[in-house]
């Protein structure tokens, strides 16, 4: 019978990176749920104030080990092997109490490219859980559609990797349409997976383009895993209310295109028997091409195939 796990976000369980190496805080079998509770990317313990970036986050982190998004994990599934493909449910996902937007005041190749590194802003918001609403300090009011940015998994080389990035097997994806009732399929490119899940926010447009989304803690979010032999893919798909989705990265927008129509290609094989031709064809008839995000070193493109789109 499959198990549900509890994994906490705890100094034991928390870690701003990607590695091969990092021990498992949990091991589970293939079916069972793990409910994670996770802080919100920048290791917060409070909201911002909405004046400045001085605020209570978590003591004794690592400056390199712990440098990136804070992380709930990682997660060893059994027979879980290189080569396999992970699929993650999202079951559900509630968020905390808070969030918050910052706009521009840092210097990075994407602030500095639009003007904006020398000033910036906070919106701070709060929810209303019951209406699915945020509305921040101006008494702006936004839906609530929560997701995690990040799920993935480590790549094969050794070492310590960034969290910012996304890359085959997952990591900060931040494609708004990875909500409850989704299923995400990873490529796994080391035995056990190492799982990890953080970087939750309470709503976000396609491109993220102010580097962050409504950042904020979740109270809970229940994931449950299985490990595929018959599903090769390398990079994300995924299923989920909207329709099937593939995805690609790379620093060249064109480049990240190009693999996530080459994803959609072989899925269109796989759904509808279809040879590429044909895949084409229809895709250029039925399939949507977004910009998952502009912001995270690489650019991020996701292929959507509506459910029904093709009968």
């Amino acid at each position: 019978m499959a198990t549900i796990h509890t994994l906490d976000a705890e100094r034991a369980t928390l870690h701003g990176h990607f590695s091969r190496d990092l021990p498992p805080a949990l091991t589970i079998e293939a079916g069972d749920t793990v409910r994670f509770r996770c802080l919100d990317s920048g290791w917060g313990l409070e909201p911002h104030n909405g004046i400045n970036i001085e605020r209570r986050e978590l003591p004794d982190r690592d400056p390199v080990l712990d440098n990136g998004h804070a992380l709930t994990g990682p997660v060893a599934i059994r027979g879980a092997k290189a080569g396999m493909t992970l699929a993650v449910r999202i079951d559900r996902i509630e968020v905390g109490q808070w969030g918050t937007t910052m706009a521009g005041g840092w210097s990075n190749a994407w602030n500095d490219r639009i003007g904006v590194s020398d000033k910036g802003v906070f919106h701070v918001w709060t929810f209303n859980h019951a209406a699915g609403t945020a509305r921040n300090q101006h008494g702006h009011t936004v839906a609530l559609r929560p997701f995690m940015g990040v799920y993935g998994m480590p790549p094969a080389d050794s070492g310590v990797h960034s969290t910012i990035p996304p890359r085959p097997s997952g990591g900060n994806i931040d494609c708004k349409e990875l909500v409850a009732g989704s299923t995400l399929y990873l490529p796994i490119a080391v035995d056990g997976g190492l799982f990890s899940v953080g970087d939750g926010h309470a709503a976000q447009g396609d491109g993220e383009i102010s580097v962050t989304a409504i950042e904020c803690p979740m109270e809970r979010v229940d994931l449950t895993f299985d490990v595929l032999t018959d599903m090769p893919i390398t990079n994300p798909v995924a299923n989920t209310p909207v329709g099937w989705i593939t995805m690609g990265f790379h620093e060249d927008v064109d480049e990240a295109v190009v693999l996530a129509l080459e994803g959609m290609l072989a899925l269109l094989k796989r759904l509808h028997g279809l040879d590429r031709l044909d895949a084409l064809a229809l895709a250029s008839v039925t399939v949507d091409f977004r910009i998952t995000q502009m912001v995270n070193r690489v650019r991020g493109v996701h292929a959507v195939l509506p459910h029904g789109a093709i009968r």
